[in-house]
């Protein structure tokens, strides 16, 4: 199966060079001379709130803001024109996927997607990830440029899986909330041999591409177009749910209905393990990244931060409770905390709690 990065032409490949260049630039040079400008600057920021006000009047936040909000509009227009361009090889591959026996996609025509899923470009991607079958291919361009290269050979998911998830029976269930096109999804079956891994997703496009790239790789993966608010999977039958960069998709009652059809799914002893992102405790930094909402269009990224979790999964009995500082580029769980970095990049964190015995 072709990878949609091998039909790239040379300049299609220096464009997106430059788009990579210029998140780096961006998060490595123009944030940090944000932060000594601010520094600088006399102005007291006591909470993110504020420093959502505030900031905006120092010069460097705008192009701060503008750099990411451009250099995303760029990625999607490359990465859209790149897909099209090549749309019959691609819904080929799609259309008629390798059968290696081990995996299954399971796809639901009459589901409904939520208004709050539809009602935004989220990433301002266009048309989402739902809209037409090439969808998949454009948002896992997107993806790998966003990362920064980093997840590279599902490098972070693995990393995720490897650090922050616990030991299971080897006849496990696994469910993986969101999978997208698979990229925190198949380092469960690294992680899990022998386990039942279970991906389930709202967008068919995305679905249809982790499958067929399973499929081509002989990974036993089970795909499901499913809400993951409502899983088709019987009570107390779980042994661990993972999401990855969901929940802040989500406005807060659909956050709080995840956890709750989480917490339903497990085994007794079983755990949820959810990789988010949490407020750091600094000010203009928090600002900053509460702010990624309008940058990025994510409108529900501060349902997140407002949503007492620790507190919902102690009331459905889910013990434990804790959120876990995550590094990206290293460590990955670190209970320590964060590391000290002056880049910009997202504050990491795992939610993880197991469901009382």
């Amino acid at each position: 199966m072709r990878d949609i990065e091998e039909m790239l032409t040379l300049d299609e490949r220096s464009g997106a060079d430059f788009i990579l260049s210029l998140r780096k630039q961006w998060a490595a040079t123009v944030y940090p001379a944000f932060i000594n400008e601010h520094q600088s600057s006399g102005v007291q920021v006591k909470t993110p709130q504020e420093g959502e006000v505030k900031l905006k009047k120092l010069s460097l936040y705008s192009w701060f803001s503008h750099l990411e909000r451009i250099g995303q509009k760029m990625m999607w227009r490359l990465g859209s024109d790149v897909v099209f361009k090549n749309s019959d090889e691609l819904l080929t591959q799609l259309g008629s996927p390798k059968n290696s026996g081990k995996g299954s996609l399971t796809l639901d025509p009459n589901l409904q997607l939520p208004k709050w899923y539809t009602d935004t470009d989220i990433h301002m991607q266009p048309g989402s990830f739902y809209s037409n079958d090439l969808s998949g291919y454009v948002y896992q361009f997107g993806a790998r440029i966003v990362m920064l290269r980093d997840n590279d050979g599902y490098k972070f998911h693995k990393l995720f899986a490897t650090t922050a998830l616990p030991d299971l029976p080897k006849d496990a269930r696994v469910v993986d909330i969101a999978c997208g096109f698979g990229k925190s999804t198949r380092p469960l079956v690294g992680r899990y041999p022998g386990a039942e891994v279970i991906g389930v997703d709202l967008a068919a496009p995305g679905l249809k591409l982790a499958h067929a790239e399973a499929e081509a790789d002989g990974v036993p993966i089970h795909f499901r177009q499913e809400d993951g608010r409502h899983v088709g999977l019987p009570d107390s039958s779980v042994d661990l749910v993972t999401g990855t960069m969901i929940l802040h998709e989500m406005p807060q009652p659909a956050i709080i209905e995840t956890i709750e059809e989480a917490a339903r799914l497990l085994k007794p002893g079983g755990h949820i393990r959810f990789l988010e992102f949490q407020p750091t405790g600094d000010p203009v930094r928090d600002a900053t990244v509460y702010e990624h909402a309008e940058r990025n269009n994510e409108p529900y990224f501060r349902d997140l931060f407002a949503t007492d979790l620790i507190a919902l999964c102690e009331r459905l009995g889910l013990k434990d409770a804790k959120w876990v500082a995550f590094d990206e580029r290293a460590d990955g769980l670190r209970p320590q905390g964060w590391p000290e970095r002056t880049d910009w990049h997202f504050p990491w964190c795992v939610l993880q709690a197991t469901k009382a015995a």
